[in-house]
């Protein structure tokens, strides 16, 4: 079992063999998955919460047929569609942000190899090596992040989606 300090040094091994374009990655899938799991929470409790105080006010309404009361009605609806879908964009840019900045990892760790190529004037792969490292980390990296958080927007995506549709089906026009 590592230890605290262990553990701590191995993470900054690992940011510094990827370079400082790794450190951005690791910050935007941070919060990206701050976004993900505040939506879970919210998915999972707080909406669960909403949609029942949603449910008891449409049906506290003596009248649910007019005109009038389609438009309160699609209002509702909207609104809580609103609430569902809260930082979904933002989650999905950020998804598409992470294998953009494995790239730009790539670019840089491949701009060290080619540095360590003219400064030596030959394809030594020892002195090569940490630039190589530097080349692959983030762009791995940024895929496992953008693997993960597509998985966990789609996700998302879908719940809200279902959700909206039980709300309409729970807000009925009839008494």
């Amino acid at each position: 079992m590592l230890s605290i300090s262990e553990t701590i040094d191995l993470i900054r091994e690992f940011l510094d063999a990827g370079g400082v374009v790794l450190n951005y990655i690791g910050i935007l899938i941070f919060v990206m998955w701050m976004l993900i799991l505040e939506r879970v929470f919210y998915v999972t409790h707080t909406y669960k919460v909403e949609k029942k105080a949603i449910i008891a006010q449409w049906k506290g309404r003596a009248e649910r047929e007019s005109w009038n009361a389609i438009q309160i009605r699609d209002a509702i609806i909207s609104r809580a569609k609103m609430s569902l879908n809260r930082s979904l964009s933002t989650i999905q840019a950020f998804v598409a942000l992470c294998p953009l900045l494995g790239l730009l990892g790539t670019v840089t760790g491949m701009i060290e190899v080619f540095d360590v190529m003219a400064t030596s004037g030959s394809g030594n792969a020892r002195s090569m090596a940490s630039g190589v490292s530097k080349a692959t980390i983030p762009t791995m990296a940024g895929m496992v992040g953008a693997l993960s958080g597509v998985f966990a927007s789609t996700w998302l995506k879908r719940t809200a989606k279902t959700e909206t549709e039980l709300l309409e089906d729970k807000l009925t026009l009839d008494h």
